[in-house]
C-alpha cells in the first residue's frame, strides 16, 4: 500500500486489523514467515480458525502466502507480512471516503451531486 489506500482498501485493512487473533497473527509474522500449524500452536487456536484469519489478512493485502513442499513431500503454506503503512488522519480518512464504492444502502459521499 504505497499510495494512499482507497476507501474500500482502507475498510478491508481496518476490518482485518479489528480482531485480536488477527493482530496476534500479524505480530507473530512480523518476526518472520511461518506456516499455519506453527501459527496455530503459537496463537493457541485451531488450524482452520488460523487459516480463516489468514484469508482475511491476505484479502486486505497485509500478508501473503506461498505453498512449499517439505523434505518429506508435504505441502506447507507459509505466510509472511507484506510491507504496509497506514496513516490515519482526518484528511486521509476524508480522501478515502470519497473513493468508497457505493453500496445499495450507502449514502453518496459528501459533496457528490
Amino acid at each position: 500500500m504505497d499510495d494512499p489506500p482507497s476507501g474500500d482498501d482502507l475498510l478491508r485493512a481496518l476490518s482485518a486489523l479489528a480482531n485480536p487473533h488477527r493482530l496476534r497473527i500479524l505480530a507473530m509474522l512480523a518476526d518472520g514467515r511461518m506456516y499455519v500449524s506453527q501459527l496455530a500452536r503459537e496463537v493457541r487456536i485451531s488450524r482452520p480458525l488460523v487459516h480463516m484469519h489468514l484469508q482475511k489478512l491476505e484479502a486486505a493485502e497485509l500478508v501473503s502466502g506461498h505453498l512449499e513442499l517439505s523434505d518429506d513431500g508435504k505441502a506447507m503454506k507459509f505466510f509472511e507480512v507484506k510491507p504496509f503503512a497506514l496513516s490515519l488522519t482526518p484528511g486521509s480518512i476524508a480522501a478515502a471516503a470519497r473513493t468508497l464504492t457505493p453500496g445499495p444502502a450507502s449514502p453518496p459521499p459528501p459533496g457528490a451531486p
